[in-house]
């Protein structure tokens, strides 16, 4: 049996220039950070005593002969990706919802991907975690999904991801003073809007706009320095808020889904509260909401927006990791 265990991740700026659509032309970065809400995949192989060969449990229950069979799709691809072929039982737990902005299916690929690997007592690196979970989901189910959300699990901690070139990607974790990234982690605060969507759908849509928004595209891509800037220099930590209010609004004219008059009444109750900005995590539509807020603020905050869930976070450092294996093979091959 093997357990894998894969963080979920926050993209505070740059979200949109990691489309191959843009960064394979333009180049583009994000600034991101992994953090200590997981995905859990338990993999085994299947005893010989059922009328299966395969059993996949998430929200749904799947059993059946063949991965064609298999409706989800990253378990099917994944599977038929590795060549896997043995019997296999396979249980995904998460500690956030799906759908929420936080790369949830591209965690669930990667944290996949590393537990079959395990299974089969193979070693694989980061990035090669990342580079097939890319694969699999951009090219082999196509979904319209940016390259962070695979790169940021499998790497974990807080960094800057650069895109394009030969490398296609390059992670440079960020060097900063720990009371610096101790003073952010602080002052961010985290609410669940109970709005679930299809990032794809929307991704897809802000895909198609890509060639009309060069301008906030840009800005979105220099913005990862400026926040780098702020967290190297004695700059004031609220400056890193007020900059992601600018994302927010450049995010938002990206297409017409990315926000509606719900959201932007929490983004705005937030920022009457004393948040100096913030943004929706993922590609928009619902999900998570992180604002940066002052400590002395934090209260109030939480009591103008009691209605939704808060959800407290730590920074995570980890990556994807293999946390309990035993080989429990039911033959000699």
């Amino acid at each position: 049996m093997i357990i894998s265990r894969t963080p979920f991740r926050i993209s505070f700026f740059g979200g949109g220039t990691d489309y191959p659509e843009w960064y394979r032309e333009n180049g583009g970065a994000v600034l991101s950070t992994s953090i200590n809400k997981f995905s859990y995949i338990t993999a085994r192989y299947l005893p010989p005593f059922f009328d299966y060969k395969y059993r996949i449990r998430y929200y749904q229950r799947e059993e059946t002969n063949s991965i064609e069979d298999i409706q989800h799709p990253s378990v099917k691809q994944s599977l038929k990706f590795l060549k896997f072929t043995d019997n296999l039982d396979l249980v995904h737990h998460a500690d956030l919802p799906a759908r929420a902005g936080l790369g949830s299916s591209s965690t669930f690929t990667v944290g996949l991907l590393h537990a079959i690997y395990a299974l089969q007592s193979k070693m694989v690196s980061k990035r090669q975690l990342a580079m097939n979970a890319i694969n699999i989901e951009q090219n082999l189910i196509k979904e319209s999904v940016g390259s962070q959300d695979q790169i940021a699990p499998a790497f974990g901690g807080f960094n800057k991801i650069e895109f394009g070139g030969i490398n296609e990607f390059t992670v440079k974790p960020i060097s900063v003073n720990p009371q610096r990234t101790k003073l952010l982690e602080s002052n961010l605060m985290l609410f669940f809007t109970r709005f679930s969507r299809t990032a794809s759908n929307i991704a897809a849509e802000q895909i198609k706009s890509i060639h009309k928004r060069k301008v906030e595209l840009t800005e979105m891509h220099e913005s990862v320095d400026q926040a780098i800037e702020i967290m190297t220099s004695n700059q004031s930590m609220d400056d890193f808020g007020r900059l992601l209010g600018v994302q927010w609004k450049n995010k938002k004219k990206m297409t017409a889904l990315v926000t509606n008059a719900d959201i932007d009444e929490i983004y705005s109750k937030g920022i009457k509260a004393g948040a100096t900005g913030g943004k929706l995590l993922g590609a928009g539509g619902g999900g998570f909401m992180l604002f940066y807020v002052p400590k002395d603020k934090q209260k109030q905050v939480k009591k103008d927006l009691k209605d939704l869930l808060y959800v407290p976070f730590a920074f995570d450092y980890t990556g994807s990791q293999i946390i309990y294996y035993s080989d429990t093979r039911y033959s000699d091959k």
